[in-house]
């Protein structure tokens, strides 16, 4: 009978070298993206909820702005006297819930995703000015930061809105200019590390200019924090969005948004709850996956996190 047991290792002998890993490492960043449960719900809720706000022309079951007098706050699941049907009900003027709803997420998404590529062309910049050159233009820059910071983000954005005025473009503006400090102060700080480092030494030692540098060194190793603060500030600014429109300093009500619709429902929440309740809700439900991609991708590119 053949003894399948391993022989046991003679004492002092070496212990057995385990085989390298040969995964390439965006491999490896992908097997632990897809490990993490919060990530893949956040990116599969935010694909479907992106597919379903391209698509608004096509599988809507009304026009955005379409009205009807006698399909007047409907409830979710009722049929008018016209014969349509209205699967999440109608508003105070007839108009269809849902698919008011499919329209608004295509302008929320819309902002969220423009505003953050405006903070981030603002603030990454200035970061890495203030974190790699330092002295006057570190004290300016941040003193610029401190300033802004000491304003409320809110009240900052309501008195820019009532000087400049309602409009998508304004509204972009407004919430983008005013979100570039956390990204130029995560850069600040992260290039302020890297510059001790040896191989920001070496390159220096080898000649390589400051724009090189900056460019070839720096900027790819400022890219993963970046990213997740990135994906995190679209919740944010959706968010922002909401709230200025709720205020009537947002975008024009003519525009479907999810904040309108939870501003057009506040007056009737004890008649036709639904109004504001379920654009709240898809609202609230697209921030925390939002929220939940940011955790995810936090924790596959940290290589603190991996330790």
């Amino acid at each position: 009978m053949i003894n399948s047991t391993p022989a046991a290792r003679p004492a002092g002998a070496a212990p057995a070298v385990k085989p390298l890993d040969t995964r390439k490492p965006s491999a490896t960043l992908r097997r632990r993206f897809w490990r993490s449960r919060r990530a893949v719900f956040g990116l599969s809720f935010l694909i479907l909820v992106s597919a379903i706000a391209l698509l608004a022309p096509l599988i809507a079951p009304y026009g955005a702005g379409d009205q009807d007098p006698s399909r007047v706050q409907l409830p979710p699941l009722s049929t008018s006297e016209s014969g349509t049907y209205h699967l999440l009900g109608t508003d105070a003027l007839g108009r269809d819930l849902l698919s008011r709803m499919m329209y608004g997420g295509r302008v929320s998404l819309l902002v969220g995703i423009t505003v953050v590529t405006v903070a981030g062309l603002i603030g990454v910049p200035l970061g890495l000015i203030s974190g790699f050159f330092g002295k006057h233009f570190d004290v300016l820059i941040m003193r610029l930061a401190d300033i802004q910071l000491a304003v409320p983000f809110i009240l900052l954005a309501i008195a820019i809105m009532a000087i400049l005025g309602t409009g998508l473009v304004n509204v972009i503006f407004v919430l983008g200019f005013s979100s570039w400090v956390g990204y130029a102060r995560i850069v600040r700080g992260t290039v302020l590390s890297l510059r001790a480092q040896p191989f920001i030494e070496a390159a220096r030692c080898i000649g390589m200019r400051d724009r090189r540098l900056v460019v070839s060194h720096l900027l790819p190793n400022v890219w993963t924090p970046v990213l997740v603060l990135a994906t995190q500030g679209v919740g944010g600014a959706i968010l922002a969005e909401s709230s200025l429109t709720f205020l009537g300093l947002g975008i024009s009500p003519l525009i479907p948004t999810w904040g309108a619709m939870i501003a057009d429902g506040r007056n009737y929440l004890t008649t036709a709850w639904w109004i504001s309740t379920l654009p709240g809700l898809l609202l609230t439900s697209t921030v925390l996956a939002i929220y939940f991609l940011g955790d995810g991708l936090r924790d596959v590119l940290d290589p603190r996190l991996r330790m």
